[in-house]
């Protein structure tokens, strides 16, 4: 016995232990991008038909068997149909880079506390007024289509400013507000519903829309809730609910010093490329 498991790993090579890491990370990823998803239902149920199909060709049940791989030859074909929107969100996920500019790139400290400073009393007013608001951070995912729904502003971040959009009977107080490179870029926007049945029934349109944003992009939304005032954020389709304003001025605060830390980790690999050239012209 103790040469058997002595030549089995033996056989193991790194590049193995490599491989079913890599295998092992990628199966939890996806995992985590169906969870709490319709598609974490449609997942099982895939997984059931599998474990039917081998259970009935070890058992001889031909017919069964032949439907069987009939019907999961077809759902292979209806996966793309059916996971569609899990597809997309994983395939952006792929897609996004910590090197790639992000939104607020050109955005420096100074300008990101102020701006979360002015952010921060508009939603203090509005939780203490419970006054609706909706708020979406657009990062690396490009919310374009999203915008071309509602009213483009391209204004300056103040607290008057987003207290005069959402004011109960303004024109664009329903929708949701857009900031993109540190400005209201657009209002009044029209956001995708979340596909989680799991949600609350006591939420209603406006938290299902900062959800449903979150699910299809890497967009951060705040959200006061107009009938209790209450202060949700949502983030990859989680809403988190009874937050304080320090805890929302954390966030963003955080959200604009990655961004930064970015940017000099950027500068950092730039001077190393470009001192590594200079000696090569020298030596040349």
């Amino acid at each position: 016995m103790q040469d058997f498991f002595w030549n089995a790993l033996s056989g193991i090579r790194v590049t193995d232990i490599i491989d079913i890491l890599i295998v092992a990370f990628v199966v939890y990823k996806l995992l985590g991008l169906i969870k709490q998803t319709r598609a974490e239902q449609l997942f099982k149920g895939v997984l059931l038909l599998v474990v039917a199909t081998f259970l009935s060709e070890i058992f001889n049940l031909h017919t069964i068997n032949w439907l069987l791989k009939g019907t999961v030859a077809l759902g292979a074909f209806a996966i793309l149909v059916v996971f569609q929107p899990e597809l997309r969100r994983g395939l952006e996920y792929l897609g996004r880079s910590k090197f790639v500019n992000a939104p607020f790139e050109q955005l420096d400290k100074e300008t990101g506390k102020q701006i979360t400073s002015q952010i921060a009393k508009a939603i203090e007013n509005f939780s203490k007024d419970r006054v609706g608001a909706l708020i979406v951070f657009e990062r690396q995912t490009n919310l374009t289509d999203i915008m071309e729904s509602g009213t483009i502003v391209d204004a300056q971040i103040s607290e008057q400013m987003l207290g005069n959009i959402f004011y109960e009977g303004a024109p664009l107080h329903d929708g949701a507000v857009i900031i993109r490179d540190g400005r209201i870029y657009a209002a009044g926007c029209v956001l995708p519903l979340t596909r989680n049945n799991n949600i609350s029934k006591d939420l209603g349109t406006r938290h299902r829309a900062g959800i449903g944003i979150t699910e299809n992009s890497d967009a951060l939304t705040l959200i006061v809730s107009e009938e209790t005032g209450i202060i949700s954020m949502a983030e990859d389709g989680q809403l988190s609910r009874f937050l304080d304003v320090k805890t929302v001025e954390k966030k963003l605060l955080n959200m604009y010093m990655n961004i930064e830390e970015a940017k000099g980790t950027r500068s950092a690999i730039s001077k190393f490329i470009n001192k590594i050239r200079g000696k090569k012209d020298a030596e040349q």
